[in-house]
């Protein structure tokens, strides 16, 4: 029997549950026929024209992006708008699109489960705890030795696919780092959760300002972490490679691609 969409959908669902998703978030089935067969899965972090070309001409009948194309309202697919782009290539081109965003966040092998095992992280758990233990938002654990600051800023660096943003770092190179808070993606929300405050750092994305500025001032006092900023997009990218894997045991003979298009917002940065 052929895998349809549903059956795609199913196993997604089963993977990352839609039910356990932020309520504000927009994940699962976003277009495409259920009844359509699914012979190939391409992933990637964002559903952009990139991507979808990428997708169309891997032959893949469905597009599985970890951030949802539609999570604001829009009043308009029309095609004069890059959202209306997507959709309209996609459906022309026979392919389907799929969001696991939260709900990809938070389980076992999830975004900041990833970075964390890439980081070498012991004994890595949630910050904020789901009624699983094994199951919630960001990551704490610590390294099998110390290691400076800087010299963990470089395996970052080393790490992730490179950006114009690069890994921007706020602390004493020299500060000797033994406990790792993480969080892939935007995690100022976690800034004053007390398992950060008391890490030697916290590893993120998109720190605004005034947030990281307060956050700085603290950890000159002893009283919080030093932070290092990383790409939003890179920090997730790493997860593409677990959930294709995971994909493959859930949907034999369904061929399973990860893209490795940047689809980081920034081209370059002058310094």
């Amino acid at each position: 029997m052929p895998t349809t969409l549903a059956d795609a959908d199913a196993a997604i669902s089963a993977l990352w549950p839609v039910s356990s998703a932020e309520h504000w978030d927009a994940v699962g089935l976003v277009a495409g026929d259920p009844a359509s067969e699914v012979r190939a899965i391409h992933l990637a972090v964002d559903a952009v024209p990139d991507t979808v070309d990428e997708t169309l001409e891997f032959g893949a009948q469905l597009l599985l992006t970890h951030h949802p194309l539609l999570l604001r309202g829009v009043t308009s697919v029309a095609e004069d708008r890059y959202k209306g782009v997507v959709l309209g290539r996609l459906i022309r081109g026979g392919s389907a699109l799929i969001a696991a965003h939260t709900n990809a966040d938070i389980v076992v092998r999830g975004t900041s489960a990833v970075l964390a095992e890439r980081l070498g992280l012991r004994d890595a758990r949630p910050i904020e705890v789901a009624a699983d233990p094994d199951i919630g938002l960001g990551r704490i654990g610590h390294l099998e030795s110390a290691t400076s600051l800087g010299a963990l800023a470089r395996s970052l660096a080393d790490l992730l696919p490179a950006t114009a943003q690069g890994v921007r770092v706020a602390g004493d190179y020299d500060h000797l780092v033994t406990t790792v808070a993480l969080c892939a993606g935007a995690g100022d929300s976690l800034l004053g959760n007390p398992s950060v405050v008391a890490a030697d750092v916290y590893i993120t994305s998109d720190l605004r300002h005034h947030p990281a500025s307060e956050a700085r001032e603290r950890a000159r006092l002893g009283r919080g972490p030093s932070l290092i900023d990383i790409s939003h997009w890179a920090s997730e990218w790493l997860w593409l490679d677990v959930a294709a894997e995971q994909l493959r045991a859930a949907l034999p003979g369904v061929i399973v691609t990860v893209s490795e298009l940047r689809t980081d917002p920034w081209d370059f940065a002058v310094v």
